[in-house]
């Protein structure tokens, strides 16, 4: 699950769009296969909210000591900072990801990542209400062409294609998803995006400590190994090796890109060349977990692309 709306705080002496581009394009593959390990994961009987404490810790660790190495005095808090910063890692981070999680475990990945991509649509919808900011009109194109494709998507008027309330975990996580746009939009005026999300991460771990705290955590489970699933069933790997995986190939390392290709790229497109994600989890559920979309769920999908490329332009 990619997040893209921070952006970096400091513009670089020397923009080399092509190495920007070839980062978000390596991060958006990292996060579509993220998709589906963490699916696997979640078969293992590890729950979305135990994967999504564990992610959490992960990366609060390795983008802390990221900071560390490369500036140890971003990562100081101003006073009354902190209450803004827990908002962020609670709302913006945790939930998302918890939801997403959820969502995933009811849903195709590919219709999970695509109802959760109306976030940024979402933003411009509120950029433009409560911010009243001047949005371009292609935004009611993009809220039709998402409603409708979205219709598509679930197939409505059949009443049997989609679980319901991964949809509604899916929704829930468009929102939340918005919100984190949001947030991370005021908090990058304020610090640069590695420690800002460090301790996104860290108030989210906080967060999770405190609703199931660690001492619970089911280790026999992460010690388990459990087949692949789909054509790759007959391969077994440990859980803890998954986990460590959405940490670190799922996390950490495509957060970093995405983090080094603004530097070289603008946020909207960026936002925009990121949308290689759902395309690229739909693509490895059908070829790994043999999950499969209806035609017409794929002709849902193409126009909800469409309408949130232009949602990403519209601002």
């Amino acid at each position: 699950m990619a997040t893209v709306g921070v952006v970096a705080a400091v513009e670089p002496r020397v923009r080399r769009p092509a190495l920007g581009y070839a980062m978000v394009l390596a991060a958006g593959v990292l996060f579509g296969v993220n998709g589906a390990v963490s699916k696997v994961a979640l078969s293992s009987g590890l729950t979305s909210l135990r994967l999504t404490e564990a992610r959490c810790a992960g990366a609060c660790v390795g983008l802390a000591l990221a900071a560390l190495a490369l500036d140890p005095a971003s990562l100081r808090l101003r006073r009354g900072e902190w209450r803004r910063l827990a908002v962020f890692g609670v709302v913006g981070v945790a939930w998302v990801q918890l939801f997403y999680f959820l969502a995933i475990n009811r849903l195709a990945i590919g219709i999970a990542l695509l109802i959760q991509y109306l976030g940024p649509l979402l933003v411009a919808l509120w950029a433009r209400a409560v911010g009243h900011e001047q949005v371009r009109r292609r935004i009611w194109v993009a809220l039709g062409l998402s409603l409708a494709g979205l219709t598509l998507m679930v197939q409505l008027w059949s009443g049997r294609s989609v679980d319901g309330l991964g949809v509604a975990f899916a929704l829930v996580s468009a929102v939340v998803f918005a919100a984190y746009l949001l947030l991370a939009e005021r908090r990058v005026a304020e610090r640069d995006s590695i420690p800002l999300l460090a301790w996104g991460f860290f108030f989210a771990t906080l967060f999770w400590t405190v609703v199931q705290p660690w001492w619970g955590f089911p280790a026999r489970a992460v010690g388990r190994t459990v087949p692949l699933q789909g054509h790759l069933a007959s391969w077994h790997l440990p859980v803890w090796a998954l986990v460590v995986w959405v940490v670190v190939l799922g996390t950490l390392v495509p957060f970093t890109l995405i983090v080094g290709a603004l530097r070289h790229v603008t946020a909207t497109r960026v936002g925009i060349v990121a949308m290689l994600e759902p395309v690229v989890a739909t693509i490895v559920a059908w070829v790994w977990l043999q999950e499969s979309l209806a035609p017409v769920q794929i002709a849902g999908a193409a126009v909800v692309l469409v309408g949130i490329v232009l949602a990403q332009t519209a601002r």
